[in-house]
């Protein structure tokens, strides 16, 4: 359509042009070192991300009165949108990478803490009952029955956290400041480059879904093991 001139460039440019300028943009333009700097934002959020949400998901499952106080909280946070919690980050810490991160921690941990809370709700009572009575308690408990059992959770709250964590490292980079894609799709959408837009918008595509990809094969992984495990313990 956009050959034809039914389109006009500006709006929606042809496959070759976006094509090349991707060409272009990995060959010439440093395209993937600002993906690097994305990426290394996003992982770094999301790991933040679970660090805090594994040690809260295990005391909302563990302590109810706790569950009940805190969760409706946790949830209502996610209520923010985070393209308004930016210009706070700027305020409270500054430009660069620390906000970003953080913005990433924000919008990743409620669904990384729900994907493992629903995965300790759902183990098999009858492996927990017998691991206690062969004397698993406290941190042996968790180190070698719960949290191995809640792998495959844990695993699909990051796959399902990373590429909101992208999305973050994004929104940072553009309302913060950065080195990253974020900063090249501002950069982008100023100089009304619409190639550009939809070629930096292909490799954020890219390394999502090969992310995601990734953390679903572990977390296919993890689930044949833990159907392994199953079977021997009955």
């Amino acid at each position: 359509m956009t050959r034809a001139g039914l389109i006009l460039p500006v709006f929606l440019p042809g496959p070759f042009d976006v094509a090349r300028r991707l060409w272009l943009g990995v060959s010439r333009g440093g395209l993937l070192g600002y993906a690097q700097v994305t990426l290394t934002e996003a992982v770094l959020g999301c790991l933040a991300a679970a660090a805090l949400s594994l040690p809260l998901a295990w005391g909302l499952f563990h302590w109810r009165p706790f569950a009940r106080a805190v969760l409706p909280y946790i949830a209502a946070s996610q209520a923010v949108p985070a393209i308004a919690v930016a210009p706070l980050l700027v305020v409270w810490i500054g430009y660069g990478t620390v906000p970003t991160v953080v913005l990433c921690v924000l919008m990743v941990f409620f669904p990384i803490t729900v994907s493992v809370l629903l995965g300790l709700r759902s183990l098999d009572t009858d492996i927990i009952d017998a691991a206690r009575l062969d004397g698993a308690h406290g941190p042996s408990m968790v180190a070698y029955m719960e949290l191995p059992l809640a792998l495959p959770a844990i695993l699909s709250g990051l796959r399902t956290g990373f590429t909101l964590s992208v999305t973050g490292a994004v929104i940072g980079e553009m309302t913060m400041g950065g080195k990253g894609l974020g900063m090249v799709l501002a950069s982008q959408r100023q100089s009304v480059d619409t190639a550009g837009l939809f070629s930096t918008i292909a490799v954020l595509c890219i390394m999502a879904t090969s992310i995601h990809w990734c953390l679903q094969e572990l977390e296919r992984r993890s689930r044949v093991v833990d159907s392994l495990r199953g079977r021997r313990a009955t």
